[in-house]
């Protein structure tokens, strides 16, 4: 008989359902807001918030569609700061204050995707914890 051969129907592709369209009409209108980035080595992630600290959208490389190292990338930290500066322009929202936490590589970049989308940033904050001693090192090796 042969192989079968499997049609796919549909509109979407691969990848609008991994990037995830942003509706153009927002229930909320915001005009300030905080934009948290937690940057790792491993991944970058992006929370927005309004002004008392409710979240209005979120976005990380790894959900986005990066695997692996590639997370961890200046480039993918600039996509998710792009994603989640078009959900903030859907919003209205006009400015924004940064509060980055971690020493990844994607510090920057993510405020510059985010930037990229027209939104004013009024200040950036650096919250990364800095341990003042450290913990106790493991007693020596007896053999």
């Amino acid at each position: 008989m042969g192989k079968k051969r499997i049609v796919k129907t549909g509109d979407d592709t691969e990848s609008e359902k991994k990037i995830g369209v942003v509706s153009v009409v927002s229930k909320k209108k915001v005009e300030l807001g905080i934009l948290y980035v937690e940057s790792t080595y491993n991944n970058t992630k992006l929370v927005l918030t309004d002004s008392k600290g409710n979240v209005l959208a979120t976005s990380s490389s790894g959900s986005i569609g990066f695997k692996g190292a590639k997370k961890g990338t200046p480039f993918a930290a600039a996509k998710v700061g792009e994603i989640i500066g078009s959900k903030a322009t859907a919003m209205g929202m006009k400015e924004a204050a940064v509060v980055v936490k971690g020493v990844g590589s994607g510090r920057e970049s993510g405020i510059r995707g985010f930037i990229s989308k027209g939104i004013n940033i009024t200040s950036i904050k650096d919250v990364t914890p800095v341990p003042h001693n450290g913990p106790k090192p493991k007693k020596p090796r007896r053999v």
